[in-house]
């Protein structure tokens, strides 16, 4: 079984900053990429950041230059600084990665539990 824990997340005032952590956990084969997602209340999901294993890194035209995401391989883990932030920001963020799972030798996407951002004076 896999799955993704995260941590982090909270509330902080307009130009602070906050960090996100997730960790894969499990019967892990291969993880070919690992990434950030976010859901605002009325809005739909969107990719914030992504750190594929052969692929460039990728950043919301939103996050550039206040969001950097960071990745540990050997860890299975993957973390987004938050800087600057705005109450924009404010969302359910979600850590996703595709994962080849020792039981299957199959990838799925998998999802964490979401952690809450709120961007608020």
């Amino acid at each position: 079984q896999v799955q993704l824990v995260e941590s982090g997340g909270g509330l902080v005032q307009p130009g602070g900053s906050l960090r996100l952590s997730c960790a894969a956990q499990g019967s892990i084969f291969s993880v070919s990429a690992m990434g950030w997602y976010r859901q605002a209340p009325g809005k739909q999901r969107e990719l914030v950041a992504d750190m594929p294993s052969d692929s460039p890194t990728y950043y919301a035209d939103a996050v550039k230059g206040r969001f950097t995401i960071s990745r540990n391989k050997a860890k299975n883990t993957v973390s987004l600084q938050m800087n600057s932030l705005k109450p924009e920001d404010t969302a359910v963020y979600y850590c996703n990665a595709a994962i080849r799972s020792l039981t299957t030798m199959k990838v799925n996407d998998y999802w964490g539990q979401g952690t809450q951002v709120t961007v608020s004076s």
